[in-house]
């Protein structure tokens, strides 16, 4: 079978809405039936079977929580076993490298889904990803052709959509308890470090994601510009939108306090911005002011996206953190 690109770097990710479950009584002496279902809907919200709904607006219907899962998007992964999911995931692509035990997964596939294993490992769910779908799309249609339940995550755009997401995967695979211990002890990083900056004076900050001389960046509606905002950072590149093509001059011109690079496949990065025509006049050049966080942390809307936005403001606001 035919095999199928999957996102690269900057794909993101949420799950869909669930299916509400339970009707509230419309008389305020409810029949049998009604009140069977709002006795019903006090009962936990993982409760099998169940219907979920998918970012396309697909329903898939589970009779008991998933045995055996396929994830083909690292962040998913990473939410997957932060529910205590290590035996039931069966696979992962090649780009899943958190936890370590995602390594000994068997692999579904890097820049390519091996349509054909992902079948052999015959998982009961497919979590896929949103923003894929212009690649996946045929992908998909195959996996369900062949039997298999594929649910689409949401592509999240903020912390709150994340929270969602990883409630979400919590109740499809019956552990919600795990994923609202996730989202609580989240909800406790982000409130800690947005305590220490809310009155910082903001800085300008230019986020890259590639070196020249295709230099890329975060615009407007990109989680990375969320994280600035919540941080009380200025995003000099705010008035594009989503990640796209800055030109040398343009950053010169915007002249940013910091400059944070995202990518770590460039050799001695750090000592090379510098070196761009030009950048000597940019006060984070002149401030020594350039700064490499982790784009994993920073990017994955997973149970580590916390840490990374904590790594974010420590790399903006380094004094706030001594």
């Amino acid at each position: 079978m035919k095999k199928f690109w999957k996102i690269g770097l900057s794909a993101f990710l949420a799950v869909g809405l669930l299916a509400a479950c339970g009707q509230e009584a419309k008389d305020n002496k409810p029949s049998n039936e009604q009140q069977t279902q709002q006795e019903t809907a006090q009962v936990d919200e993982a409760t099998f079977p169940m219907t979920i709904t998918d970012a396309l607006g697909k329903d898939i219907t589970l009779e008991a929580p998933p045995e055996k899962i396929v994830s083909l998007i690292p962040s998913n992964t990473e939410i997957l076993f932060g529910l205590g999911l290590n035996d039931e995931i069966v696979g992962v692509t090649d780009n899943d490298d958190y936890p370590p035990e995602a390594t000994e997964k068997d692999k579904v596939g890097g820049m390519e889904y091996d349509i054909e294993k992902i079948i052999a490992l015959k998982p009961d769910i497919v979590f896929s990803h949103e923003s894929s779908m212009s690649l996946s799309e045929e992908a998909i249609a195959q996996l369900e052709s062949a039997g298999l339940k594929v649910f689409v995550v949401k592509n999240a755009q903020d912390f709150n959509e994340t929270y969602t997401t990883i409630e979400q995967l919590g109740r499809a695979t019956g552990k919600l308890p795990e994923a609202e211990k996730i989202v609580a002890n989240m909800k406790a990083k982000v409130e800690e470090v947005l305590s220490k900056v809310k009155d910082v004076e903001p800085k300008k900050v230019l986020v890259e994601a590639s070196d020249e001389p295709d230099i890329y960046t975060a615009g407007n509606g990109t989680f990375m510009n969320a994280m600035l905002e919540m941080i009380n950072a200025e995003n000099v590149a705010v008035d594009g939108d989503n990640w796209y093509k800055i030109d040398a001059e343009q950053i010169i011109a915007k002249n940013p306090d910091v400059i944070v690079v995202t990518y770590h496949y460039v050799p001695d990065i750090l000592t090379k911005i510098p070196k761009r025509a030009g950048f000597d006049t940019i006060n984070a050049v002149k401030n020594n002011a350039i700064v490499q966080v982790d784009e994993s942390t920073t990017s994955r809307q997973g149970p580590r996206l916390a840490e990374g936005l904590e790594e974010l403001a420590k790399a903006i606001y380094p004094e706030v953190f001594k």
